[in-house]
């Protein structure tokens, strides 16, 4: 099971905040990576992101060595684990995020996971941080002469295809 969320909330310390969610996930079986929102275009764009992931460590083609890592590494479009991070990584005072969590429970018990890590970070679920515009396109590094050879409609697919990129550029 795969679920996408956006939150709005306050990170104050990055480290502490990300070691919160690395005990939880392992806590509760869990694979949970977290992004800023300000760089993610639709659940889609996340989603994406994992199914690369998963056929890279299924392939034995991954560049790092978590599934984690990964996911990061193909939601952000790079190739290289530090640019990654630096580009869609949780920054400090990040007030919107976009998280997703991996594993193999069912849909109930899931959600009262993500209930569970959400008021422990003291997180309020707000999914509309998910959606993109053309500002989230410009943030995550795509020229303005490419967004105008596309209609609005059609904004993610620019996002799905740096992700898709990440297979070549590997």
């Amino acid at each position: 099971m795969i679920k996408v969320i956006g939150a709005k909330g306050k990170i104050i310390d990055v480290d502490d905040f990300l070691e919160k969610i690395s005990i939880f996930a392992k806590k509760n079986n869990v694979i949970i990576q977290t992004f800023d929102a300000d760089l993610v275009f639709g659940k889609n764009h996340i989603l994406s992101a994992v199914d690369h992931a998963l056929r890279a460590i299924e392939r034995k083609t991954n560049t790092t060595n978590s599934l984690e890592k990964e996911i990061l590494l193909y939601a952000s479009g790079e190739r290289q684990i530090k640019i990654a991070i630096k580009k869609i990584g949780v920054k400090l005072r990040n007030e919107k995020m976009v998280f997703v969590f991996v594993n193999n429970k069912k849909n109930e018990t899931l959600n009262h996971i993500i209930k569970d890590f959400l008021e422990m970070l003291c997180l309020a679920r707000n999914d509309n941080v998910i959606e993109g515009d053309e500002k989230t396109l410009i943030r995550f590094g795509i020229k303005e002469n490419e967004i105008k050879t596309v209609m609005n409609n059609k904004y993610a697919d620019l996002i799905l295809e740096k992700v898709a990129l990440v297979d070549i550029i590997k």
